[in-house]
């Protein structure tokens, strides 16, 4: 299902630093809880910003495969580019709250009275009770990741139509460190005995998102000779 290769330099740095930036939470969360969510996780610190860093990287990753292949390529892989670029950007926008506490502006009166913060983003809105983003992170990502990281890899090992179709359509594949990476994460977070838990498995989730972006399994469709 998965074929195994060397990993890149870069590729063992970022896992490397990832690893090193979830351990240190779930510890520092064991050791004292307050440390954790007012300073390790804390609005505008290192890790939500490194969230942002990860998503801009990837958005610029995308528009540089349209900008650089697009007359090469079919509409379905410049499409593919552009939902991506844009995804990134939109998380990216959400995790600073498009710049609300960068340029002190102050939140309308709807997201002061729907959301969970009091800030103008849509993840942390409060819709009948629950917040948006205990939604997003829970049920919803754990069906979307389990299609597209273990699903999604069999199919388009063992169909030949679905891999013209994927391939077509420039979506990354993951790799078999990937996935074992992502399925650590989630088995991980569970050790932090946080609410805030969940700033690690977007910080995780987004930088080996990233990973499979540069990284992929069909690496060769975004090559401009390739077919696709």
């Amino acid at each position: 299902m998965f074929k195994t290769s060397h990993l890149t330099v870069l590729e063992i740095i970022v896992l490397i630093f990832i690893s090193t930036l979830v351990c240190t939470g779930i510890i520092i969360a064991r050791i004292d809880i307050s440390l954790f969510e007012e300073v390790y996780v804390a609005e505008d610190g290192f890790v939500e910003n490194w969230t942002v860093l990860v998503m801009l990287v990837a958005a610029m990753y995308a528009l540089y495969n349209y900008a650089t292949l697009r007359k090469a390529k079919t509409f379905h892989f410049k499409l593919t580019m552009i939902m991506i670029a844009l995804f990134s950007l939109f998380i990216a926008g959400e995790e600073i709250s498009w710049g609300q506490r960068i340029f002190g502006v102050e939140s309308s009166e709807f997201f002061k009275a729907n959301n969970g913060q009091g800030e103008t983003n849509l993840h942390n809105l409060i819709v009948g009770g629950v917040k948006v983003n205990k939604i997003v992170f829970s049920q919803l990502l754990i069906l979307v990741t389990s299609f597209y990281l273990i699903l999604l890899p069999i199919l388009y090992e063992k169909n030949g139509k679905i891999r013209e179709i994927v391939d077509r359509f420039g979506l990354p594949i993951a790799r078999l460190y990937q996935v074992v990476g992502c399925l650590v994460l989630f088995a991980s977070i569970l050790l932090i005995p946080s609410g805030k838990n969940a700033e690690i498995l977007e910080v995780g989730i987004t930088t080996l998102f990233l990973l499979i972006f540069l990284f992929p399994k069909n690496k060769h469709v975004f090559l401009r000779e390739d077919r696709y």
